[in-house]
């Protein structure tokens, strides 16, 4: 008999997986993050980029082959909707972080699984039971090695874990599932430089392709075309070119109930998640003084090896031109929390890019790295911000674990005023708590498209 290769571990695990076998803990961790998801595709409908994604996915009679868009009373392909509405969860960067080797954001499978499961015509339980077994193949994956040291994209392996979803409720075998793996696990990985420099638009849609490429491949396999393998192993697969070689994704632990879903953080900020703790420090800091901020004379970031590769390092961090970069920039993020004594989405606004006063704020800060607190990373999220002041005198503070992480987790009710603050624009009063009803009962649905027919009408554009 063949060696079982990471696909065939992949595909096993998936199918194997069942829903009366989650525990309760686990099951509501899902219907946080779809609220939490789905809430963060709402607030990014106006986008630009969210604009572009609708406009490209083709009409297409409802029926069999016909998804839904957020907002939108017209039906597409399953691919297109996973494209459009994988652009809408993720372009705010609000949506859900894991951190390990490779950090990534496995809320970006939830609108793969949501394509699929209207469809494929799923119940609730099978698009929970398929959105715990993407969580669980994306942070193992994640546990496994890093793939930004090698120039790589996170969402490399979220053709995988996509794929996964796409797999298990499109109704695939478990042998079709691994050459759906291999086929998305050939043209899945993505450059680095969208994370880097000066950030585009396309930091929001990486993972949406990725997800629209995964549907396609799980379509491709059930209609019986073959995919390269092993895609892990092979002598020009993931291992071979993008890692070096890593031990398989221990999957026994989910079988004994522990999901890494759990260990996924909700981010309080619309912000990249590693400077999260240090806007929390420096919103305290503007408490203090009161909001004399021109007390300041500089500002030092103490943060750990990963937040200053990613979002501390580099002249684009210092003068951010594109709300993509400002959002993934720690100086821009600390001074615009001491400005504002806090950070919410008029943040990111092109008037806020090009405000002197706040320029000027930047350009006081100095980020440095301390080993002390690489060693706390990533099971924390640790950062100090100390300001020096004209008097002589300084400020400081630490947070290990921000708002959001599981070790200081959001609530029920502020998962659900996150919500509400996003989604006011479309639903009020009554007809929000009956989406959030559903939402909170997505279990016993029979049908999991009636979640996104709740948001079709009526569309703005």
């Amino acid at each position: 008999m063949p060696v079982p290769t990471i696909a065939d571990a992949i595909a096993e695990f998936g199918h194997g997986l069942s829903f009366d076998r989650l525990p309760g803990v686990v099951v509501h961790e899902v219907k946080r993050r779809l609220i939490d998801s789905l809430g963060c595709a709402l607030g990014a409908y106006d986008a630009i980029p969210a604009i572009i994604a609708r406009a490209m996915a083709p009409a297409v009679k409802a029926g069999p082959d016909g998804c839904a868009r957020i907002i939108s009373n017209s039906a597409t392909t399953p691919e297109a909707a996973a494209f459009a509405n994988g652009v809408m969860v993720r372009y705010l960067d609000w949506n859900d972080t894991y951190l390990s080797l490779e950090p990534a954001h496995p809320s970006d499978n939830i609108p793969v699984a949501l394509a699929c499961a209207e469809a494929a015509t799923r119940t609730g339980q099978e698009l929970i039971t398929a959105i715990v077994a993407s969580y669980e193949v994306q942070c193992r994956l994640c546990d496994c090695a890093a793939l930004r040291s090698h120039g790589f994209d996170h969402v490399t392996y979220g053709g995988f874990s996509a794929t996964l979803a796409a797999s298990m409720l499109l109704g695939l075998s478990v042998k079709e599932t691994v050459h759906a793996l291999g086929i998305a696990g050939a043209i899945a990985p993505a450059l680095r430089q969208t994370r880097a420099g000066e950030l585009s638009m396309w930091k929001g849609a990486a993972f949406a392709n990725t997800g629209r490429d995964a549907v396609f491949a799980a379509r491709l396999a059930k209609e019986g075309m073959t995919g390269p393998a092993p895609i892990f192993e092979g002598e020009f697969g993931v291992m071979k070119v993008l890692t070096g070689e890593f031990p398989p994704p221990d999957f026994s632990a989910a079988r004994s109930g522990a999901y890494k879903i759990i260990e996924t953080c909700i981010k309080y900020f619309p912000a990249e998640y590693h400077g999260q703790s240090a806007i929390a420090a420096a919103i305290e800091i503007a408490n203090e003084l009161e909001g004399d901020i021109d007390r300041i004379e500089t500002i030092v970031i103490s943060t750990f090896k990963a937040a200053y590769e990613i979002i501390g390092s580099g002249p684009e961090r210092w003068r951010p031109a594109t709300r993509e970069t400002a959002d993934h920039s720690l100086p821009f993020l600390v001074a615009s929390a001491l400005t504002d004594a806090g950070l919410n989405l008029a943040s990111f606004s092109d008037e806020r890019l090009h405000d002197g006063r706040l320029a000027g704020l930047i350009a006081k800060i100095k980020v440095v790295r301390d080993p002390a607190l690489d060693k706390l990373y990533p099971q924390a999220m640790p950062n100090r911000v100390e300001a020096r002041l004209s008097d002589g005198s300084s400020i400081t503070r630490e947070f290990i674990y921000p708002k959001g992480h599981p070790m200081n987790p959001l609530s029920d009710a502020e998962v659900e005023a996150k919500f509400k603050g996003l989604s006011a624009w479309r639903f009020a009063g009554s007809e929000m708590d009956r989406v959030l009803s559903m939402l909170w009962r997505l279990d016993e649905l029979t049908d999991a498209s009636e979640i996104l027919r709740a948001f079709q009408t009526p569309a703005r554009t």
